[in-house]
């Protein structure tokens, strides 16, 4: 719901549910509402032992950049959280807060059900490229233009990013448009060799690894 006066409300039920990564489902509370202050998402688990947070780290790509602190709220359920080599359990009602952007984190379900939050970022905080190109990513196949557009928002804050043009040349191979996946590659593996590791991650970009010639141009093969 809109107000006149310069409020926003929104039930979880009314976020889009982004399945993956993983057995993550996403919830981006940030795009939904286009916060531009901080990062604020929300996960949930169908099914106990289903991710709420994937496992990862926030440290920065550059060395240039800040890395991300990040806050996280178990809304509903029960999450197992692992910081590092502790584990610990967080009922609803539980904050976890991890200032150290190189702390590696991950949490997972103990009931279906469970809901967690999450908000974070650095200072001049600014959306991450993942978040632009999972949002594309699951509209491939149900709308290339909503998909193209979510990507060019992504590039424009997050130029050249090696993700978001990957995405960008899987999206062209969906529209049957092969010369612009070719040249999107060719430009990004002059610029980014490490390109061809990331289509050699499974299921990540499909009609890259399966396509003869975009295959071929970043060295990836079905023995990759």
């Amino acid at each position: 719901m809109s107000s006149p006066f310069g409020f926003h409300t929104a039930h979880l039920d009314d976020f889009e549910a982004v399945p993956g990564p993983g057995t993550l489902t996403w919830h981006p509370v940030r795009a939904h509402f286009d916060i531009r202050a901080f990062g604020c998402n929300a996960y949930s688990a169908q099914n106990a032992g289903d991710h709420v947070v994937e496992p990862h780290d926030e440290e920065a790509e550059e060395p240039s950049e800040q890395g991300h602190q990040e806050l996280y709220f178990v809304a509903t359920g029960c999450a197992e959280f692992k910081i590092d080599d502790e584990i610990f359990e967080a009922p609803a009602g539980t904050y976890v807060w991890l200032p150290d952007p190189s702390a590696h984190r991950e949490a997972v379900a103990k009931e279906a059900g469970t809901t967690v939050l999450s908000f974070g970022g650095p200072p001049g905080f600014k959306p991450s490229a993942w978040e632009f190109r999972w949002r594309s990513k699951v509209l491939t196949d149900s709308d290339r233009e909503a998909a193209q557009r979510i990507l060019d928002d992504g590039l424009e804050i997050h130029p050249g990013d090696t993700g978001l043009l990957l995405q960008t040349a899987e999206l062209a191979l969906a529209g049957d448009d092969r010369g612009r996946a070719l040249s999107i590659l060719t430009d990004l593996v002059a610029s980014d060799p490490d390109a061809s590791v990331w289509i050699g991650e499974e299921g990540a970009f499909p009609r890259l690894r399966a396509d003869s010639e975009t295959a071929a141009l970043t060295r990836v093969n079905d023995e990759a």
